[in-house]
């Protein structure tokens, strides 16, 4: 464990809001300060700590990997930023890209044309971790003469199999 600025903050909130606590239920200042203590990285660990992961949206972040991105299909958020700002794939040629990130897994549409668009790669990029995260993120990677031109990140509404 990382001993930081917040960390030291946070635990010494919690102590006095422990301190408090406990105060009311015993007046000995011997007692109160050991239970304070016992009970301070209990309290932070098991109900402070896992609050603030659940309703942040840090998510760690990795640089890109092709074996990674194959891998683990699920944590591709993860790799996504660097993926991104590296621009790593434009000027790119589909079989290059092909083989860094693997087959596509769905085409964009064209309405004008009333089918896929196969200058249009698009890949799911995972559901990021969080509480009420209800959309999950998508890459489409947009080709121009079978060379990527552009990546477009967007979010798409989680659907899952029991919906119609």
């Amino acid at each position: 464990m990382i001993i930081t600025a917040p960390l030291i903050i946070l635990m010494c909130i919690v102590f006095v809001l422990m301190f408090l606590f406990v105060r009311t239920i015993d007046k000995r200042k011997w007692l109160v300060v050991l239970v304070s203590l016992v009970l301070t990285p209990i309290v932070y660990f098991y109900a402070l700590y896992p609050m603030i992961n659940i309703f942040s949206s840090y998510h760690h972040q990795k640089y890109f990997s092709s074996q990674l991105w194959k891998e683990k299909p699920a944590l591709r958020y993860e790799l996504s930023d660097d993926m991104m700002t590296s621009e790593l794939l434009i000027g790119q040629t589909k079989s290059e890209v092909n083989a860094l990130l693997g087959t596509y897994e769905w085409l964009s549409w064209d309405d004008e044309k009333k089918a896929h668009d196969t200058n249009r790669w698009n890949y799911s990029l995972g559901i990021e971790p969080g509480a009420f995260n209800t959309q999950k993120e998508c890459v489409e990677i947009i080709f121009d003469n079978d060379k990527v031109i552009a990546l477009n990140l967007y979010k798409e509404d989680i659907k899952f199999d029991a919906e119609n």
